[in-house]
């Protein structure tokens, strides 16, 4: 069965821990700016929001995608990146509603693989902040609900 994160934005501290180990695990380099999951924050209020890929059912970057090079993947369900026909024209990046793909130094696209089906956010996360979960018909209503909240909470402050 396919699996899927779920954050809880309640329970960041912000400690940029899953960018870390993101970056180390993808890159080999201490870099959150090479990660797939960053930190959104909003010192005022004290709240620290995870974002990352959100591996849509109707995925709006393999919609936008001129060369068909985001598919998802049948074992881990993910939606995924084939680099042979990425053209590296960004339109993915730019139609992603939840800012969860990137461009990194190299201007190469890059977003969430769930590390493999290990995610290691999950695994390095000591506040338990972002899980791992089945993709059940209650954990994908609760994926739901927490991006409904994650939409208000981001009006309320972006406008």
């Amino acid at each position: 069965m396919a699996k899927m994160l779920i954050i809880d934005h309640e329970k960041c501290t912000g400690c940029r821990l899953c960018e870390l180990v993101c970056s180390v695990y993808h890159s080999g380099v201490s870099n959150p700016t090479r990660s797939r999951i960053h930190i959104v924050k909003f010192y005022n209020q004290g709240i620290y929001i995870p974002m990352v890929c959100q591996q849509c059912k109707d995925a709006a970057c393999m919609a936008v995608c001129p060369k068909d090079a985001i598919y998802r993947d049948a074992e881990l369900g993910r939606v995924m990146i084939n680099y042979d026909l990425c053209i590296g024209c960004k339109m993915c990046v730019a139609a992603c509603p939840f800012g969860g793909m990137g461009v990194d130094k190299e201007g190469t696209v890059i977003k969430c693989d769930l590390c493999d089906g290990d995610p290691q956010c999950v695994r390095f996360c000591d506040m338990k902040a972002v899980d791992y979960v089945e993709a059940s018909t209650v954990n994908v209503r609760k994926k739901r609900e927490a991006v409904e909240d994650l939409a208000g909470l981001m009006s309320k402050f972006v406008g």
